[in-house]
């Protein structure tokens, strides 16, 4: 007999203590950066293959563990007050550290301070060497992670964490990424990286969705909850197909248009991903009667797993193309 994801967050919670590095890698997350990092990756590879630029390693390295302490501070901000509020009371089977008791909302307020400080700290040495174009981005990405669970109209509580993690966690990562390497704005990195800041929306939406009676309990309105069970089922499909149409559409607007820089046809190579979507779109359709216990449970980690891929695939387009314009001259 499957064991019930009821008795699965019972063991989960009778487990015994564990260590000191066990439960700080449970509430730091690790398993969720690649979807604040993966912009800042792509970003910087685009900034070189399609803008030009001199590959800064430095800069590079700067950028990307900066954008992961903020997105981990952030996230134990988030932990620390939703477990304040009474909020969040689920145990999943990868998170919620402060949840199982095996740190105080105090800890986790006290290291988010630590981790937010430490990457505004990379942040000034960024606009230091870059200068303040640099600044405008870093601060909005700051005051979105801060705002997102604190403050009178925290942004997750009013349906707005959808719109603050497309900003934070995929264009703003990959514009950021293009200034930090080529010292000037422009669009394309905020327009190509849509599709993958789709999938990262698809992360939230997924945990949201699952938890929509609790957050209607709490008194939380999130997009799923508005949206409500049917619907959020169809928020989730478009969140998870509409990436690829975007990039059909690009690639075709690039060889309509005089588009500069022009999107190419090797982006084609994320349809690679198609076959995990539809598995999870599958999962997401049989939610009432998973055929394992925490497919539905589990959603928001398979979803990121897919927005690690598809960004993988989104890098390996811009070294395909660079390596087919070397040999074709």
């Amino acid at each position: 007999m499957k064991d019930r994801p009821e008795q699965i967050k019972k063991r989960i919670l009778d487990s015994p203590a564990p260590s000191f590095l066990k439960k700080w890698s449970v509430a730091i997350r690790p398993f969720a950066l690649p979807a604040s990092t993966m912009p800042v990756i792509f970003g910087t590879l685009m900034s070189v293959t399609i803008g030009g630029a001199s590959f800064d390693l430095l800069l590079f390295l700067a950028a990307l563990f900066g954008m992961a302490i903020l997105h981990t501070g952030s996230n134990l901000l988030n932990d620390a007050f939703d477990y304040e509020k009474g909020i969040d009371k689920q145990v999943n089977p990868v998170s919620g550290a402060v949840v199982r008791g095996w740190i105080s909302s105090r800890d986790a307020l006290h290291a988010g301070y630590l981790f937010l400080g430490l990457g505004m700290l990379i942040g000034l040495f960024l606009v230091s060497r870059v200068g303040v174009s640099i600044l405008w981005i870093g601060m909005a990405g700051v005051v979105i992670g801060i705002f997102y669970t604190w403050g009178p109209l925290p942004l997750k509580f009013n349906a707005l964490g959808d719109l603050a993690v497309f900003l934070n966690f995929g264009v703003l990562g990959a514009l950021g990424a293009w200034i930090v390497q080529t010292g000037t704005f422009s669009w394309a990195p905020v327009i190509w990286a849509v599709p993958m800041s789709l999938l990262v929306v698809g992360i939230l939406h997924s945990n949201n969705w699952r938890d929509i009676d609790s957050d209607r309990a709490g008194g939380i309105q999130t997009m799923a909850s508005r949206l409500g069970d049917t619907l959020s089922e169809g928020y989730f499909v478009f969140l998870l197909v509409c990436p690829f149409v975007v990039i059909i559409a690009l690639i075709l607007l690039s060889m309509a248009a005089d588009l500069d820089p022009k999107m190419p046809p090797t982006f084609l190579v994320t349809f690679l991903a198609i076959p995990l979507t539809f598995k999870l779109v599958k999962k997401g359709r049989m939610r009432r009667q998973p055929k394992h216990p925490l497919d539905f449970i589990s959603l928001d980690g398979q979803t990121a797993q897919l927005n690690l891929l598809f960004g993988l695939l989104c890098t390996a387009a811009l070294v395909l193309n660079s390596l087919m314009s070397f040999f074709l001259g």
